[in-house]
């Protein structure tokens, strides 16, 4: 197996160097760094004192963007100016995501200028009014974005307009293609190379892990790269590393799946389409996940990876991210044409998406419910042992492990044999070792209101109720499903019990329940 490069991102070239030269001429914008200790999660974040010399000879304000440059390397970040007392006459301070995107040292010596005009966004502005975007606009756009030259409200811009002005086949190849190129590509020097992928928007339904150790105990090779959450209460990665660890670089990933056939790390840890999770972190805040940008999201990590056959799970329901037949179809047919302009075989899977799958929602109920299933106990939750084998025994035959027709009976004798078990733990060693996924201190039941059957659940406001309680953040919260749709309840039975790390957000996910007690509809019978 090698792995190539990706675009180097964050050197600057053209007119940023020449920004930067005319900056550091006379070395007079050069400043001390200060590590602040300040967490801005992904948000680059400065500090100058008021009467820097940098502030007065650059007219520089709070909050003006400004670039800041290290041995070749920078980033655009927000200014804040403070007081004296904080900060020496000739430095800087930096929150903690510009001092390791720049790989800072103490007493590291940085510059500080205007940023050069970020001449990509005209391509941004140019999708507002309705413009179909090139190749090679996605190529500046995606390049500025891995950079840090793109600030939070020009993501938003760039996110928003994808989504109401949405992406034509082309586009999404384009799109899709940029963001394969500016990470690490991988060759496996082998085939097949399988994946799975679900495109979210159904609480629970937590199958990867079960997919990747029944298809690698049957010698297939699935290296799976996942996500964090969206604008779920939990993602792949969140779930997982409450089992093991996940963030693996490619060479302890390479490691793993060429030990044990298979992985489940997550994706921007080995910075395969390292732009992915810069646009999740805002999609996140903006609770957007677009046709165009979900497609090459996908995509992009399945290319990089160097998967050849990928089974795609599209849940469809009401409440769920795919809302009907038809918008499930036009998903498929892009994510299959993307995928062929690839050379990556993709086979769509339709599956009920009216209520969870599983009984946990939240990283750590989720896990306990993948052990359940694994470990073929009594209580394990059915559906997701099926859905499981299901999508297990459609990549079996597209793997070649087993003949059109028998997977399915394949993948559930690998898993009762107990085998994927076995395969699983193997693989939670490998990449680092197994762990007891939490439990919650904070719980409180719901009851049911009524007597009668259970004729709705509403995804998208019982994964809310989760996310108040803490999830994805508080790997323990979340909330355990106690119904099925059509199942009979008595009045004062348990539908769902939130789980909690805090007792504060216990209380702003039971405000929530409270005032919507239809999340579980139940119809008098």
């Amino acid at each position: 197996m090698t792995a190539k490069s990706g675009t180097k991102p964050r050197a600057e070239t053209g007119a940023g160097a020449r920004a930067q030269a005319r900056a550091l001429a006379d070395g007079h914008n050069e400043l001390k760094a200060r590590r602040m200790g300040i967490e801005t999660l992904h948000e680059a974040h400065v500090f100058l004192r008021a009467d820097s010399h940098v502030c007065r000879s650059e007219g520089f304000a709070s909050q003006n963007s400004v670039l800041v440059t290290y041995q070749g390397h920078s980033i655009v970040a927000t200014l804040y100016v403070v007081g004296p007392e904080l900060l020496g006459e000739r430095e800087i301070g930096l929150s903690e995501y510009p001092w390791a995107h720049l790989e800072l040292k103490p007493g590291s010596i940085v510059s500080v200028s205007h940023p050069p005009p970020l001449e990509s966004f005209s391509h941004v502005r140019s999708k507002v009014y309705g413009h179909k975007l090139s190749d090679r606009a996605f190529k500046d756009i995606i390049e500025d974005i891995v950079a840090g030259r793109y600030q939070n409200i020009d993501l938003s811009a760039f996110i928003t307009t994808c989504a109401a002005n949405s992406l034509d086949l082309e586009e999404m190849i384009g799109l899709t293609r940029a963001m394969v190129d500016v990470g690490e590509h991988i060759d496996w020097q082998r085939s097949p190379i399988v994946d799975k992928h679900c495109v979210g928007g159904l609480p629970g339904n937590r199958t990867t892990p079960l997919v990747v150790a029944i298809v690698a105990s049957a010698g297939l090779t699935i290296p799976k790269t996942s996500s964090r959450a969206i604008t779920s209460p939990a993602g792949t990665a969140d779930m997982m590393e409450t089992l093991a660890p996940v963030d693996l670089d490619l060479t302890a990933m390479r490691r793993v799946v060429e030990q044990e056939g298979g992985c489940v790390v997550w994706g921007g840890a080995v910075h395969l389409s390292p732009t992915d999770d810069i646009l999740i972190r805002v999609e996140r805040v903006l609770d957007l996940d677009a046709e165009g940008q979900l497609v090459a999201s996908i995509l992009s990590k399945k290319v990089a990876a160097g998967s050849t056959h990928l089974v795609l799970d599209l849940p469809v329901g009401p409440t769920a991210k795919v809302r009907s037949l038809e918008a499930a179809h036009t998903l498929a047919h892009s994510l299959t044409e993307v995928g062929r302009a690839f050379g990556l075989a993709v086979r769509t899977v339709q599956s009920d998406g009216t209520q969870p799958v599983g009984r946990g929602i939240g990283p750590a109920l989720e896990a306990h419910d993948v052990l359940a299933v694994l470990q073929n106990n009594s209580g394990a939750p059915e559906d997701l042992r099926d859905h499981a084998i299901t999508l297990a025994g459609n990549l079996l035959e597209m793997g070649g492990a087993a003949d059109d027709g028998d997977g399915l009976q394949l993948a559930a004798h690998i898993l009762s044999s107990g085998r994927a078990w076995t395969k699983f733990q193997a693989i939670c060693e490998a990449q680092g070792g197994l762990r007891t996924p939490p439990r919650a201190r904070h719980l409180h039941v719901m009851a049911a209101d009524r007597t009668g059957i259970v004729d709705h659940i509403d995804n998208r406001r019982l994964s809310k109720v989760a996310k108040l309680a803490g999830a994805p953040d508080a790997k323990a919260a979340g909330v355990e499903i106690h119904v099925r749709i059509g199942h009979r309840i008595t009045e004062g039975e348990p539908t769902y019990t939130i789980h909690s790390e805090a007792p504060g957000e216990l209380e702003y996910a039971l405000a929530y329940a409270l005032s919507n007690l239809d999340i579980v509809g139940i119809a008098i019978s």
